[in-house]
């Protein structure tokens, strides 16, 4: 079994910056890929960026060029550095990973979420 947890994420201003962590523990033989996703209320979980295992990265339209992804190989965790937050940033941000058990079944887990909100 494979836990996903997040944290950080709160309350911030308009252009301002925050920042997401999310450790993947349990039994992990490989992670091939960790990303951040988000929903909104009334809208469908949308990939926010994703990083796999040779650390290509990739970012939706609506992130590039403000909010960067990273990886700790060692640690199975990933970050999310949000900068030029926008109110349309706010919602539940949840991890996900997904790779492979030391019995080499696939698996990909999903974290509670946590809450984004850019408001003043």
């Amino acid at each position: 079994q494979v836990h996903v947890t997040e944290s950080g994420g709160g309350l911030v201003q308009p252009g301002g910056s925050l920042s997401l962590s999310c450790e993947a523990s349990g039994s992990i033989f490989r992670l091939i890929v960790l990303g951040w996703y988000r929903q909104a209320p009334g809208k469908q979980r949308e990939l926010v960026a994703s990083i796999n295992s040779g650390g290509a990265t990739n970012y939706a339209d609506s992130v590039k060029g403000r909010f960067t992804i990273s990886r700790d190989y060692a640690e199975n965790r990933v970050y999310l550095q949000m900068s030029s937050l926008k109110p349309e940033d706010t919602a539940v941000y949840y991890c996900n990973a997904g790779g492979y058990s030391p019995g080499f079944e696939r698996f990909d887990s999903w974290g509670q979420g946590t809450q984004v909100t850019v408001s003043q």
